[in-house]
């Protein structure tokens, strides 16, 4: 039987809560899928592990956002997460959301440029301008206005495009803050991912 409880060397956040322990049937499945698809189980899960209402949640909309069906990639995703993640400075998302790019993309240079400004990748118009408006999203919302909506329309978005990129962006500035204010750290394993 795996256990996910966290020991001292463990120490996801700055905060000093407790996994649930044991942890639900459910939970248990679904760590060992992570454990199973990733090597490991993201701390951002283990950080949210003291309340499984918390956690289900969470990855209820963490799922639905990143993994369920859309016209944007899985890659487009990731692009969102990581540039949104820059621009707030968040280590654990830079750094996770960083090795998906790098995995997804394949190419570690283009990672490594979203990662620092995505300004200096080499991105097509679509990617550019949904990057363009997920910084917008993430610095001045409520100056974006229907001009901004319309560029991404004229790049190939739907509307449901537009509210995917949305939505993923504001997920994204949320954990951000939460990640930031809790000192949440990354998986060592993240580090040396599709390097």
């Amino acid at each position: 039987m795996k256990r996910y409880n966290m020991n001292s060397s463990e120490k996801v956040t700055a905060l000093n809560l407790t996994m649930v322990d044991p942890l639900p049937e459910a939970t248990k499945k679904y760590f060992d899928i992570c454990q199973e698809k990733l090597g490991m189980v993201p701390n951002v899960l283990k950080a949210y592990a003291f309340d499984i209402n918390k956690l289900d949640a969470f990855t209820s909309i963490y799922n639905e956002l990143m993994l369920s069906e859309s016209g944007l990639s899985k890659l487009e995703r990731e692009m969102i997460a990581v540039t949104v993640s820059s621009i707030n400075k968040c280590f654990y998302c830079l750094v996770a959301h960083g090795a998906a790019v790098r995995e997804l993309s394949k190419n570690p240079i283009l990672g490594e440029m979203i990662v620092m400004n995505y300004k200096m990748a080499p991105l097509d118009d679509r990617q550019k301008t949904m990057l363009e408006f997920t910084e917008k999203i993430t610095k001045n919302s409520s100056d974006i206005n229907e001009d901004d909506r319309q560029k991404l329309r004229n790049v190939g978005f739907s509307d449901r495009d537009i509210w995917d990129i949305a939505n993923v962006a504001g997920f994204f500035n949320m954990t951000n803050r939460v990640a930031s204010a809790v000192a949440m750290r990354p998986n060592e394993e993240y580090h040396e991912q599709s390097r």
